[in-house]
C-alpha cells in the first residue's frame, strides 16, 4: 500500500499497554463468549488538558495498528507477525501531529489496536491464561461492538468521561457510529471517513471470499496452526481479493508499472506475465509478513455480522440516531471509492437528517479509490480543522 514517509521530525512512540478483567468479572461478548482478561494495545499523541476534554479517539481501519503517527521501531513485544517497515511509520502520519488536521498542539489522540486483532491487543494468537497455549480456534468470536466497549474502558482508565471527537476510516467508521450511536452522550463530533451504516451485499461476498481463501488453505488446521506453518497461500489470496476494492483501477495500473516483479511466481504452473498480475502478488506477499491470518478471520466475521440496529438496540434505523441530538457529525466521501461507495455515504446523511442530527458531508475528488483517506491529507485537513476547531 502506497503510504506518506515519516517526515524527519516525526516523534518516535511506544506501544502501552492496558489490562481488565478477571475470572470473577470477564469480558462478556455480544455472541455470548468472554474473556476472562482482555489486553489492549494503544498509544497516545498530544496531552490532555486539565479538564480532559480535549481527547479524540481514533478507529483504525479493517487491518492497522494502534501505532497512528510518528515512528514506532520495535513495536510490541512478543508478536507472532513482523513489525516491518510498513508497520514502523505510523499509518495516519501524515494526518496527526503538530498543525495537523488532528493537530496535537491541541488535542489528545488515542488510536487503539482491536480486541482480536494481532498488534499487542488480545487476540487469536495470544496466550489464553488458562492454557497458557494460543487461543487459536477456541478465540470467541468478536463483533465490532464488543471492539468499541473494550475501549470504552481504557477510556475510563484514563478518566476521559468525554470525548471532542470520534474519527474512523472504513470499517473504522463503523465503530465510530458504533460509539456514538451507543453512548451518545460520551461524543461531541463524530468523523465518519469513507464508511457506511451496513455491511453491504457486495461487501459480504467479497468478505466470503477472503473467508473461504483463507479456510481452504490445508495449513489452516481449523486455526490451531501456531507453532507449525501458516496459512500464508490463504491469506495471501484473501489479501488480493480484498486489495481491489481498497485502489481504484487507474491508480492499480500506476501503481503496477512501478512494482513489476521480474522473478515472481504462482504456486503453480501459471508464470506471472503481467505488471497487474505482479503488482498483487506483491501486495499478498508483503500482507502475509505483517498480519495473522486467525485475526484476519475475526476482524472479518466482526464485518459481516455488523448490525447497528441490533447493537443500539432499537426496532430501525431511523430509530438508531434518535438519542444523538447533541452530536454534529462531518461525512467524507471518496468519489472513486470502490469498497463503500459514495450511495453508502448518501444513506447515512439521510438518516441524520431524519433524526434532525447536524451534519456536513464533503465529497472528496481522487484517483486513488478508498485509500485516499491514508494518502490525501490535504483533501481532508481543511474540513477536519474547521470541524474540531469552529465549534
Amino acid at each position: 500500500m502506497e503510504r506518506y514517509m515519516a517526515k524527519i521530525d516525526t516523534e518516535s512512540f511506544q506501544t502501552q499497554f492496558f489490562t481488565f478483567g478477571s475470572s470473577k468479572e470477564p469480558f462478556k461478548l455480544r455472541f455470548g463468549g468472554e474473556l476472562e482478561h482482555v489486553t489492549l494495545a494503544y498509544e497516545t499523541y498530544g496531552q490532555l488538558d486539565q479538564d480532559r476534554s480535549n481527547a479524540i479517539l481514533v478507529f483504525h481501519a479493517l487491518t492497522g495498528s494502534q501505532h497512528a503517527s510518528g515512528i514506532n521501531r520495535q513495536g510490541p513485544d512478543g508478536l507472532v507477525v513482523k513489525w516491518n517497515d510498513e508497520c514502523q511509520i505510523g499509518w495516519w502520519d501524515a494526518f496527526i501531529g503538530p498543525g495537523r488536521s488532528l493537530d496535537t498542539d491541541q488535542f489528545f489522540v488515542i488510536c487503539v489496536n482491536y480486541l482480536g486483532s494481532c498488534y499487542g491487543s488480545t487476540g487469536p494468537s495470544s496466550l489464553n491464561p488458562i492454557t497458557n497455549a494460543p487461543y487459536g480456534s477456541t478465540f470467541p468470536r468478536v463483533a465490532f461492538s464488543d471492539m468499541v466497549d473494550s475501549q470504552i474502558r481504557l477510556l475510563e482508565h484514563l478518566g476521559i468521561e468525554k470525548l471532542h471527537a470520534v474519527v474512523g476510516m472504513s470499517t473504522g467508521g463503523f465503530m465510530a457510529l458504533s460509539l456514538a450511536t451507543r453512548y451518545p452522550e460520551l461524543v461531541d463530533i463524530v468523523i465518519p471517513i469513507a464508511a457506511g451504516t451496513k455491511t453491504t451485499a457486495l461487501q459480504k461476498i467479497h468478505n466470503f471470499e477472503q473467508i473461504l481463501a483463507i479456510e481452504n488453505d490445508p495449513s489452516f488446521r481449523n486455526g490451531d496452526y501456531y507453532g507449525l506453518e501458516h496459512p500464508d497461500r490463504g491469506l495471501m489470496l484473501s489479501r488480493m481479493i480484498g486489495h481491489k476494492n481498497f485502489v481504484s483501477l487507474s491508480a492499480m495500473e500506476k501503481r503496477a508499472r512501478q512494482e513489476v516483479i521480474s522473478q515472481a511466481k504462482g504456486p503453480g504452473t501459471y508464470q506471472i506475465q503481467d505488471p497487474i498480475e505482479s503488482y498483487m502478488w506483491h501486495q499478498g506477499t508483503k500482507f502475509v509478513e505483517r498480519f495473522d491470518a486467525n485475526s484476519y478471520l475475526c476482524l472479518m466475521d466482526a464485518w459481516q455480522s455488523f448490525d447497528l440496529v441490533e447493537e443500539a438496540g432499537v426496532d430501525g434505523m431511523p430509530d438508531v440516531f434518535a438519542s444523538c441530538n447533541n452530536q454534529r457529525y462531518m461525512i467524507f466521501t471518496i468519489d472513486s471509492d470502490v469498497c463503500f461507495y459514495p450511495e453508502e455515504q448518501t444513506i447515512l446523511a439521510r438518516y441524520l437528517q431524519m433524526a434532525g442530527i447536524p451534519f456536513r458531508r464533503v465529497t472528496v475528488h481522487s484517483e486513488k479509490g478508498h485509500d485516499s483517506f491514508l494518502l490525501e491529507p490535504r483533501l481532508y485537513e481543511p474540513h477536519m480543522v474547521d470541524t474540531l476547531v469552529n465549534e
